[in-house]
């Protein structure tokens, strides 16, 4: 890492509740399940060991769930920003995939691209999204030059800052798995951004 970048950490929650598996949640503000609790807890002690300057998070109950086991082991109280809130998906929130094809004949695995489009009936659209979380991270970057900050939020939105950061389309960002209680380590500088880790998730990943 170059001493004068920013490391970002880009993290999503943990894993929800059984019922809103394979379901459009978004703007649905769900519990982890069990098994959530137990990858934040195995995230909490991965981001003990790294050298974190600040934390933010989303509002959201899963995502603060995510980062409670994290704060309690005398981590960082993160700030919370109102816009790190997932995308808003309109008509097809709370609909399982399968749904949303037989509704809207639509595959649900392209929903990055019907965003884009404006594909999705009543969704937040994808200028709004990005307008809404582009200023976060602009913060982030400007309060926190050459240090390490952990952001907690949603597979959307990491999806989107890695958008924002690599400047591509957001529907270019399908090719970025993005799995539940994963840390995606991003360094930034002003003419140069480098990916360090991808979908690295503690409770999986390490043995």
């Amino acid at each position: 890492m170059s001493s004068s970048a920013t490391r970002l950490y880009l993290i999503r929650h943990g894993e929800v509740e059984e019922r809103y598996h394979k379901i459009f949640g978004g703007r649905i503000d769900m519990n982890l399940s069990s098994q959530g609790q137990e990858q934040a807890a195995a995230l909490a002690a991965y981001l003990k060991a790294q050298p974190l300057h600040a934390t933010y998070a989303s509002p959201m109950k899963r995502v603060q769930q995510t980062y409670r086991p994290y704060v309690d082991a005398g981590g960082h109280v993160p700030r919370t920003f109102e816009d790190l809130r997932e995308v808003d998906f309109g008509d097809w929130t709370g609909l399982g995939w399968h749904e949303v094809h037989q509704q809207f004949g639509k595959h649900a695995s392209d929903w990055l691209e019907h965003l884009e489009n404006g594909g999705i009936p009543n969704a937040e659209t994808a200028h709004g999204y990005r307008s809404r979380v582009q200023p976060c991270l602009r913060h982030v970057l400007g309060e926190h030059p050459s240090e390490h900050v952990a952001l907690f939020c949603h597979g959307g939105v990491v999806r989107q800052m890695l958008s924002i950061l690599l400047d591509l389309p957001l529907s270019r960002m399908r090719m970025f798995e993005v799995d539940y209680a994963s840390v995606t380590v991003v360094d930034w500088e002003p003419e140069n951004v480098e990916i360090q880790l991808l979908n690295f998730a503690p409770w999986r990943d390490r043995a």
